[in-house]
């Protein structure tokens, strides 16, 4: 279920939008352990006068949003953070470049697959890791 939001300020990734994405597709399937098709990532490329970012940020200042159920652990959290900052590495994200928020949403207060409720469905992973 993750939905990820995905911000960059300018043009760089040029041709390689795709492996960004799934860089940080990798990063969570590993450590949420969700299967790889269950999930939406939208890469948003803002010219730089409409995304202002901190004055000690390099032009690849990344700002990452996933929304998700709700259970996960700390610990699991953290792995999410320094799996998705490593895989950011061959793009030239400096690690202090990277800004997780996590977003975290009961089952009952997510729609899906014909507008039901996602905790009236078998979504094929575990939430509470």
């Amino acid at each position: 279920m993750p939905d990820v939001l995905i911000e960059v300020r300018g043009d760089w990734l040029r041709k390689r939008k795709a492996g960004f994405i799934e860089a940080i597709e990798d990063g969570i399937v590993s450590t949420l352990q969700t299967p790889k098709d269950d999930k939406i990532l939208r890469l948003v490329e803002h010219i730089p006068e409409n995304f202002s970012i901190p004055r000690w940020a390099s032009e690849h200042f990344t700002h990452i949003e996933i929304t998700m159920f709700k259970g996960r652990s700390i610990e699991v959290k953290r792995a999410l953070y320094q799996a998705i900052v490593k895989n950011l590495e061959p793009f030239e994200v400096p690690p202090n470049d990277v800004k997780i928020i996590l977003i975290e949403v009961l089952p009952s207060e997510v729609g899906m697959r014909g507008g039901r409720a996602a905790c009236d469905l078998e979504i094929g992973y575990e939430i509470a890791i």
